[in-house]
């Protein structure tokens, strides 16, 4: 069949070089794409905003599955409209992409079918959020309810640090999304992220990864969209795993079916593993970047089977195999991300990482330019190793990061350091 992939960025990359691979797929469409995508199939120039431009192409093109990569088009309902239009797509409706694009959402649902995640509170107001803040005190994890491309939450370590984000969000500095403001008790332990396949009953354990959101060495500065990931994460257990099934994503599936919204596609569980079990942060509807970059390559299934089967509503005849090598990836962002990036330095030595051997490199801000390829957005390319343990993918990948030429970026240089350490000690 011939498939449409929607998106940009790394994660798109991972995807499309898994979906490429398939013996079911007849031709790869990814739009917009990147340089890295253009490797696995045709980057096509469409508007994702208009649902019916994306419907005509499909069937324009013989399309059989739409697989939608980004949270905003779920969140804009792109699989209600092209489904109704008589397009197979895999991805949560506009309803039940609420779980990632409403932190209220979430927080309430938890809150009714008894899911374990951090104490809440819900406010509209800047005033009535400070007073809060002046009671409770700090640390408190401050989020902007909407989407907010991974800046919409704030780890605030004072009081102060509490009312200044308070201050940005409700002045408008993350535009609507910082309409209403949840404030949560600060968790302390582990944090980890899971993922399983959802047909609206059944849910399928795909595997867990651990993520670097902190832009500095040591997890120190504000927060990004990820700098980094390695899968699978050692504390999650197959015990901890089954823990989480039953007490967080089960329950999950079961109180969205029962509210007439059954959630199909990829639920991204964002935990902390604490002292009294694991607690969930929050909900992404859609695979992880840059845990995906670190999934697709440890998957030795077939995975356009098991994204229609979730589609279909038949998960449960459905059975992944993974490697057993742990994979890591490095983020290379443009210098001023988190904040606003570098664009138009051109970057060496791409092919010469991609070329060593248990490596990978997926692209992300990429452009192609006049024969170079150059920085074209804040995280830029994703630099992937596998290895029999994280210290070994890890060395791996720093060792395909130095071969890249490229002065206008920066990286990490400690991912997977906790579990590098528990090996150290083990």
């Amino acid at each position: 069949m011939n498939i449409l992939l929607i998106g940009s960025g790394g994660r798109e990359h991972a995807l499309a070089w898994a979906i490429s691979s398939s013996p079911l797929c007849d031709k790869l469409f990814i739009a917009p794409g990147n340089p890295g995508t253009a490797q696995c199939g045709e980057n096509v120039v469409l508007d994702i905003a208009d649902h019916r431009a994306v419907a005509d192409f499909c069937k324009l093109m013989g399309v059989g599955l739409v697989v939608v990569g980004p949270e905003g088009p779920l969140v804009e309902g792109i699989t209600d409209d092209l489904e109704a239009a008589g397009i197979k797509t895999f991805g949560p409706s506009k309803a039940a992409a609420q779980l990632e694009g409403s932190k209220a959402f979430t927080k309430e649902l938890c809150a009714e079918f008894g899911i374990p995640t951090a104490g809440f509170a819900r406010f509209t107001d800047e005033a009535a959020a400070r007073a809060y803040v002046a009671k409770t005190g700090a640390p408190l994890v401050i989020k902007a309810d909407g989407l907010a491309a991974g800046k919409g939450v704030v780890m605030a370590e004072t009081v102060e640090q509490a009312n200044d984000a308070l201050a940005m969000m409700f002045s408008g500095g993350l535009g609507a999304a910082g309409a209403e403001v949840v404030i949560e008790e600060w968790m302390i332990g582990e944090e980890a992220s899971f993922f399983a396949l959802c047909d609206g009953t059944h849910a399928l354990p795909l595997a867990s990864a651990q993520d670097h959101k902190r832009v500095g060495d040591g997890d120190t500065g504000p927060n990004t969209g990820g700098m980094g990931a390695y899968s699978p994460a050692p504390v999650m257990t197959q015990a901890m795993e089954e823990q989480v099934m039953a007490q967080i994503v089960r329950p999950t599936l079961a109180g969205m079916h029962q509210r007439g919204t059954p959630f199909k596609g990829v639920l991204f569980a964002g935990l902390m593993i604490t002292a009294d079990g694991p607690k969930l942060i929050e909900y992404n509807t859609r695979f992880g970047d840059p845990e995906c970059e670190v999934l697709m390559p440890r998957l030795k299934s077939d995975i356009v089977p098991a994204l229609l089967a979730a589609r279909d509503g038949v998960l449960n005849a459905v059975d992944l195999r993974w490697s057993d090598k742990v994979a890591l990836t490095v983020v290379m962002a443009a210098k001023g991300y988190p904040g606003t990036p570098e664009k138009g330095s051109v970057i060496k030595g791409i092919d010469k990482a991609a070329a060593e051997k248990d490596v990978l490199v997926f692209h992300a801000g990429t452009q192609a330019k006049d024969g170079d390829i150059v920085a074209n957005g804040g995280r830029v390319l994703n630099i992937v190793a596998l290895g029999k343990s994280v210290s070994e993918a890890q060395a791996k990948a720093y060792a395909a990061v130095d071969l890249i030429d490229w002065p206008g970026g920066f990286c990490r240089r400690d991912i997977g350091w906790q579990a590098v350490k528990r090996e150290r000690e083990g």
